[in-house]
């Protein structure tokens, strides 16, 4: 069996990339699959700060509007470290924030009109014609950069477009988005293209929309972590990063909760799609210029 280059997921400043090793003589390979490397004793404290802060304003942002974490997480973290170590230090953190938003009474309601739009976020990760996260590749960087550049003019111009299908119809277009959220959430690490949008056209009520939404970020961030393996992702949450990414974002979580009721969310939400879009023209700038 021949073992191709595959990227060793780094949470350095700089990433790393593991060759291709040669096949030992009894056919087993010595590439190794993308994983977090032991930390050491001289981990960089900016590294480790920065990580702090970007967790702890993502769950904030949680804890406030119901959503966001792993786009802030992303975006921020996209700026000083490889996309591939962002993406998986937030996959612990995303999956347990979300477990409550998934309760409700309308489970049964909801997957009968999402169920192929979750079948279809595997299928996109799986299937992705897009490079994956861990290719380390430059477009990455600059796919993410786009979609969150995109979504911010999205959310700031909201445009009012409701869907009226048929049930078959419906169907088929949740398969279809799926597939497209998936193949985006392989590329850059993030699952609201164009999910986030679809949802939001067929203005559902408040409390199925929340569910909704829970569910499908649940779904979302399994995805994520089948993308990376979960191996990276289980070993990102036993890193010095990964415990304190995780504490952080349930401190932010619980704080965005508390302030919920005291900030208005229109103007919430348009500095936050704001910020998304100039997090998203760094990003681009940062490999572009």
């Amino acid at each position: 069996m021949n073992a191709g280059p595959e990227s060793a997921v780094h949470l350095g400043l700089v990433a790393r990339s593991v060759s291709a090793q040669p096949n030992r003589v009894d056919g087993t390979s010595d590439a190794t699959s993308n994983r977090l490397p032991a930390q050491t004793p001289h981990m960089d404290n900016l590294l480790l700060v920065g990580v702090a802060a970007t967790f702890f304003a993502a769950g904030a942002t949680k804890g406030i509007a119901g959503m966001g974490l792993p786009t802030v997480s992303m975006g921020l973290l996209g700026l000083f470290m490889p996309p591939a170590s962002a993406a998986a230090l937030l996959v612990l953190p995303s999956l347990l924030t979300n477990v409550l938003q998934c309760l409700g009474r309308h489970f049964r309601g909801i997957a009968a009109i999402l169920w192929p739009m979750w079948l279809g976020i595997f299928a996109g990760v799986l299937l992705t014609p897009l490079p994956s996260l861990a290719s380390g590749a430059a477009t990455v960087r600059v796919g993410l950069g786009v979609v969150l550049v995109a979504y911010a003019a999205y959310g700031l111009l909201r445009p009012s477009m409701t869907l009226q299908l048929e049930r078959r119809t419906l169907l088929l277009a949740a398969l279809v988005v799926g597939y497209a959220t998936g193949a985006m959430t392989a590329a850059t690490g993030v699952f609201i293209a164009p999910m986030v949008m679809f949802l939001q056209m067929l203005a559902l009520e408040k409390e199925r929309m929340v569910q909704a939404m829970g569910l499908s970020f649940t779904v979302g961030t399994v995805a994520l972590g089948v993308s990376l393996g979960w191996g990276t992702s289980w070993h990102a949450l036993f890193s010095q990063e990964g415990a304190l990414a995780l504490a952080c974002a349930f401190a932010g979580m619980g704080l965005g909760v508390r302030m919920r009721e005291r900030i208005s969310a229109s103007t919430f939400r348009t500095t936050l799609f704001v910020v998304f879009g100039v997090l998203g023209v760094a990003l681009i700038a940062k490999e572009l210029l």
